[in-house]
């Protein structure tokens, strides 16, 4: 089968389509034949290097999130699961392939009504924005600030947000057209990437739910008001200065909070039960998914350089 793998660590050229076997399901896990694959920020983090020192090595095979049909399962996998359309996580790998393998406790069938690029757009970043929310206790009435809300992840955190009653809900993007687009999604203040431009903006924030990182993330920790909560959920922008810290120790009597998160730490039935209720809101239209563009698999190496040069609203998708 065809599938993508990491070369040469560092720009997209570094990816390959090769021919590799057709995985094995092992036990307690099922096949599946590959509709939609989802790109996201944590494929472009790898694919640079900046995780090797997490055992990532060149000739990895990329993907974490496909959508597809069902055609093996392995031993201990009811039989019932073949033939079924489902959104899989692969885990960090395998999932750029015309067919990948996941365990069979983190598959879940797909509602009708729902297609397999829609499911891989929202799928892992729903479930990031709906817990990054709730661990950051947001509150109806409080005000939060979605940073580097075009994304996947930022596209769903501001549409919970303003679902779920907050007061303001800010964002900072690159652009005034994806400032209108996230208008439309409930964001209610547009601020630039450096998180000004927006004369009507609260001052400071309950809440920020940041994807970006990097150097910046401490400017935006001291826009937290007084008790304030600020999760941080990815570094595409890199990580943080090594000495942000001190900004959390200088701002002692605000009684700020900071975390990160990852939703590995959410049990695997929890993270289904939130996952299961966006697809059906997905479905209804009650939730919007935003696909930026559709690629063939062969085009993985495009579909990166558009990720790196920040032009993506949404989610990019390949197919096979």
């Amino acid at each position: 089968m065809k599938a993508v793998v990491i070369r040469k660590f560092g720009d997209p050229d570094g990816l390959a389509v090769v021919d590799v076997p057709v995985p094995d399901p092992g036990p307690g896990r099922v096949r599946i034949t590959t509709e939609a694959i989802g790109v996201g920020g944590a494929d472009a983090v790898i694919r640079r290097g900046t995780l090797a020192g997490y055992g990532f090595r060149e000739g990895h095979l990329l993907g974490s999130e496909v959508a597809g049909t069902v055609t093996a399962v392995g031993e201990g996998v009811d039989a019932s699961w073949t033939g079924r359309r489902v959104w899989a996580f692969t885990g960090l790998s395998g999932g750029y392939a015309e067919q990948a393998v996941a365990a069979v406790e983190d598959v879940l069938a797909l509602p009708d009504g729902l297609t397999g690029a829609d499911a891989v757009t929202l799928g892992s970043s729903g479930v990031v924005a709906h817990f990054a929310l709730d661990r950051a206790r947001l509150a109806p009435g409080e005000s939060v600030l979605v940073r580097g809300a075009a994304g996947s992840i930022g596209v769903t955190a501001v549409q919970l947000a303003a679902r779920g009653g907050a007061g303001a809900v800010a964002v900072t993007t690159s652009s005034a057209e994806r400032g209108l687009r996230l208008r439309a999604l409930g964001a209610t203040h547009v601020l630039d990437r450096d998180g000004e431009g927006g004369s009507e903006a609260p001052s400071g924030f309950d809440v920020v739910v940041d994807v970006v990182g990097g150097p910046q993330l401490p400017d935006f920790l001291d826009r937290l008001r007084s008790n304030g909560r600020y999760v941080t959920v990815g570094v595409v922008g890199g990580p943080p200065p090594a000495d942000f810290g001190m900004r959390l120790v200088n701002a002692f009597r605000r009684s700020l909070s900071f975390a990160t998160f990852s939703s590995d730490t959410v049990p695997g039935p929890d993270r289904q039960a939130v996952r299961s209720s966006q697809f059906a809101d997905a479905a209804r239209g009650a939730l919007r998914t935003v696909v930026h563009e559709v690629l063939p698999l062969s085009q993985a190496a495009q579909a990166h350089r558009a990720m790196d040069a920040g032009t993506v609203f949404g989610r990019v998708v390949l197919v096979p």
